[in-house]
């Protein structure tokens, strides 16, 4: 064994693409944190802390709607929102309805022009100003004291 001597390996730059490597990940996670945290509050509606600790209220409403056994049935075709009521034996509900169509996405809200055509039987004029899914949100007011809240998502064409 004469004096053979190792030569150390010219690879020094391979664990500096694992740095490399790890650097480039964690730069580019930064940027992803940066714009997800920037463009997006995480708020949908405004109050939305009072308006669940307000929830045991929202249940209360809907239990004395379903009490009532009124229904609600929604058609939206060739330009017209036809509205029909009835209660739990298929009687028609006459009263007074009131509502918007909103757009669920963009905030934009359209009032109805809600006419009776006959009892617990309404049409309104339909002026969406593009195509999409939509939420009609209406309030009726029975000629027997009762409330029935319509909330109801059509896609219009």
């Amino acid at each position: 064994m004469s004096g053979a001597v190792m030569q150390p390996r010219r690879s020094l730059w391979i664990p500096w693409v694992f740095v490399g490597g790890m650097l480039l990940v964690v730069a580019v996670n930064a940027v992803l944190v940066f714009l997800a945290i920037s463009t997006f509050t995480g708020l949908t509606v405004s109050g939305a802390y009072d308006r669940g600790r307000a929830y045991n209220a929202v249940l209360a409403e809907a239990e004395r709607q379903d009490a009532l056994g009124w229904r609600a049935e929604l058609v939206a075709e060739a330009g017209l929102l036809r509205v029909a009521v009835t209660d739990r034996e298929g009687l028609p509900v006459p009263g007074r309805l009131d509502g918007v169509l909103r757009a669920p996405l963009e905030g934009v809200e359209l009032p109805l022009a809600l006419v009776a055509v006959a009892p617990g039987r309404w049409q309104a004029a339909l002026e969406a100003p593009r195509a999409g899914q939509w939420e009609a949100r209406l309030t009726l007011a029975g000629a027997a004291g009762g409330n029935l809240d319509i909330r109801q998502r059509l896609v219009l064409r």
